[in-house]
């Protein structure tokens, strides 16, 4: 099945490729959650406004990459929300609440598709997450979450 993706897909591509998959992964998978679209000949044409929406939001190049890394290194984010007696949260902490966090601390305004969280963030104390900027440079950025 040959599909336009719509989302970046790890293993697979970035927004505005064309990709050959198995039927019932573009069928059951990448089509119903918005990930990709089939491809034709109308959606052909739809691939550049895909791509120029990407590097819009997409980090320019390696150079910019590596100093947003260094910036995002030395920054001290500090994330407040509710939690219990315990230290544990109610809920979890989300990406956008992270991407949040870092434009307050003074960093650089961050994607939220961008940022990765190995393990849910679940419980008062610092966490590490991991920030792709670029396919060849990624920045590990300490997050506290205090109870508040």
């Amino acid at each position: 099945m040959k599909l336009i993706l719509t989302n970046e897909v790890s293993g697979l591509g970035a927004p505005g490729d064309v990709v050959e998959v198995k039927d019932g992964y573009g069928r059951n998978y990448l089509i119903p959650r918005g990930y990709a679209m089939r491809w034709t000949r109308g959606a052909e044409k739809q691939i550049e406004s895909i791509k120029k929406a990407r590097d819009a939001r997409e980090i320019r190049d390696l150079g910019t990459a590596k100093e947003v890394a260094g910036q995002l290194g030395a920054l001290r984010v500090r994330l407040t929300t509710r939690a219990g007696d315990s230290g544990r949260l109610f809920g979890s902490v989300t990406t956008g609440d992270i991407a949040d966090a870092v434009k307050a601390a003074g960093g650089p305004a961050l994607d939220r598709r961008r940022i990765e969280i190995i393990n849910p963030i679940k419980s008062v104390g610092s966490h590490k997450v991991s920030v792709k900027l670029h396919p060849e440079v990624s920045a590990s950025v300490d997050v506290e979450v205090v109870a508040g």
